[in-house]
């Protein structure tokens, strides 16, 4: 795992995004507060990996302007206009679907609330993946996420898709499908624009 971990890291540089690697929470949040200025705004996808590791509770008590989609009783409008200000965010957090032995990023999103920041917007976006997430190749990538994150995450919204009774994706045209933008990044343009952090546990699905 050592030797996988080290190629993926190596393939995100050569694909001009940072890679990092820490075993706990407690590495990851020092980390974090070397990548996120005091008082910058911050912006986050829904992701269990997050939640699982305490980044949303993170963000509230630490010394930043927190675009926070979860506080309870917000209104769909007042979501969107969260997910607006996410463009403008010094940084976006999100978790990811799979990460590539070659470097690359696949994400299945339902509105594109997630990765429509990740393309284009924030100064930085900061990505973090538990192991279990990595993939030896795109095929790969996309299998896990249609067969394994797809219908646990449909599950958890509440959905009524058939992944939900099945355990597996059929590729439905159900009204309620949460996989309608498959985006694969490769690369890009601003070095070390996008930061993977991956994470020495299994987390999310």
């Amino acid at each position: 795992m050592e030797v996988k971990i080290e190629k993926v890291i190596s393939n995100l540089n050569k694909n001009n995004m940072a890679g990092y690697f820490v075993n706990s929470a407690k590495e990851l949040f020092v980390l974090l507060t070397k990548l996120i200025p005091e008082r910058s705004t911050v912006g986050c996808g829904d992701s269990v990996t997050l939640e699982e590791l305490g980044v949303y509770d993170f963000l509230r008590r630490e010394n930043y302007i927190f675009y926070d989609k979860f506080v309870p009783a917000l209104t769909s409008e007042e979501k969107r206009q969260i997910y607006l200000k996410n463009f403008t965010a010094d940084t976006f957090m999100t978790g990811t679907n799979a990460i590539t032995a070659d470097g690359k990023i696949f994400n299945i999103d339902g509105n594109g609330s997630r990765v429509a920041p990740m393309l284009y917007g924030p100064e930085q976006v900061i990505v973090i993946v538990g192991i279990n997430k990595l993939a030896e190749d795109v095929d790969s990538a996309i299998k896990r996420t249609r067969q394994i994150a797809a219908p646990f995450d449909a599950k958890r919204l509440g959905k009524e898709t058939p992944c939900v009774t099945l355990n597996r994706c059929i590729d439905c045209g159900h009204k309620q499908r949460i996989c309608n933008d498959f985006v694969l990044i490769t690369g890009q343009f601003i070095k070390d624009r996008i930061k993977v952090i991956l994470v020495n546990e299994d987390l999310g699905y």
